[in-house]
């Protein structure tokens, strides 16, 4: 494998893995694609299981072989050299495709994608000349697909992302081929299809109406040809051809919503505020005078509240200042009335008139 390849794979793998946990929804609540109908892309990386390597690696023996042969001297000898072919087919599939939500977490995906492995290796002949040899696989697959979201309470973890399993049937177009340094043969594209595929996937992020699922899978398009391998490498098998397109594949899709659900009530921030995000702005404008006027009714509704309630306890103060006075009143009537007693109790009483008895001898009796 070409130390690039080897670069990008990491690369891709190492920025998946990390992804992952650090788009997952942090605030306890499952994120979903909200999606009605959503177009999307998606790239990968595949291993393809061409086990028919071995008839390319086979004529390039060969071909080493005979350059040594031919070889006069020792420095000749020297100078023939070869590459091996790589003994996996790793390429970059790239996908696209229409999604429909049936309901909610189930879709169905039609999509196309292109399949291109170029594989090639240098000879280098006693005279030191140098001598390119390869083979091209090449597959235009177009797919059905069915994925479903798997149940939370089926998992350990109680929220986060969407995750997934989607099931494919393939079939190939015309441009399904292997040719090389030696010719070409074309597959034949059958109406029943060439093979299945599944995957697990997760969804990592999503933001309006754009959704980020990182997928690992495999799959099985199987081709065959009128043509065989003998017309395409030296020492190739005489059959018909037969060969695999499909394989373990890393794929992350990205799809953005072109007709969304709308947000579903229990993640609004305020259910009694309405989701203003698809309304019109005379609406939103007409729904703020609205909010404004209630504010301000509310506001003048409580500040006769208050009037209200600074009137009574005026009231209620007249009334208990009316009461306390009449109480002064009665106390200084009481007070008066017992003052007036007290004097009555404590004068003499008038003395009674006594007879003015005669005085003795004031006038003497008769003798």
């Amino acid at each position: 494998m070409k130390s690039w390849a080897k670069k990008i794979c990491g690369l891709l793998s190492l920025v998946l893995l990390a992804a992952s946990p650090s788009f997952a929804a942090s605030d306890g609540v499952a994120e979903h694609d909200n999606s009605r109908i959503s177009i999307f892309l998606q790239p990968a990386i595949s291993f393809l299981s061409f086990e028919e390597r071995e008839y390319f690696q086979d004529a390039i023996d060969t071909i080493y072989q005979e350059f040594r042969a031919n070889a006069l001297t020792e420095e000749e000898s020297l100078s023939v050299a070869k590459q091996n072919f790589q003994k996996v087919n790793f390429c970059f599939p790239i996908t696209g495709g229409l999604q429909f939500q049936v309901r909610q977490d189930h879709f169905l995906s039609a999509g196309i994608g292109f399949i291109y492995d170029d594989e090639s290796v240098v000879l280098t002949d006693r005279k030191n000349k140098s001598h390119n040899y390869g083979y091209t696989i090449q597959g235009i697959p177009l797919f059905l697909e069915y994925r479903f979201a798997i149940p939370l309470n089926l998992m350990t973890l109680s929220d986060g992302g969407l995750f997934s399993i989607a099931l494919r049937w393939y079939w190939t177009l015309p441009g399904t081929e292997i040719y090389s340094s030696w010719g070409k043969i074309d597959a034949d594209n059958s109406l029943l299809g060439a093979g299945f595929g599944f995957s697990v996937g997760y969804l990592i992020a999503s933001w309006k109406g754009l959704n980020v699922f990182g997928d690992i899978g495999f799959s099985s398009i199987k081709v065959k040809s009128k043509g065989s391998f003998a017309d395409i490498v030296p020492e190739g098998s005489t059959e018909k051809a037969k060969w695999d397109i499909g394989g373990l594949q890393l794929q992350i899709r990205v799809s953005f919503g072109v007709w969304n659900k709308p947000k579903p009530r229990e993640e609004d921030d305020d259910d009694d505020i309405p989701d203003t995000d698809a309304v019109p702005d005379t609406v939103k404008a007409d729904t703020a005078k609205v909010d404004t006027a209630k504010v301000d009714s509310v506001k003048a509704d409580s500040i006769k509240a208050d009037s209200v309630k600074v009137d009574a306890a005026k009231t209620d103060s007249v009334k208990t200042d009316s009461v306390k006075t009449d109480s002064t009143i009665a106390d200084t009537a009481i007070q008066e009335s017992s003052a007036q007693d007290s004097k009555e109790s404590k004068s003499p009483a008038p003395e009674k008139e006594q007879p003015v008895k005669e005085a003795v001898g004031s006038k003497k009796p008769e003798e």
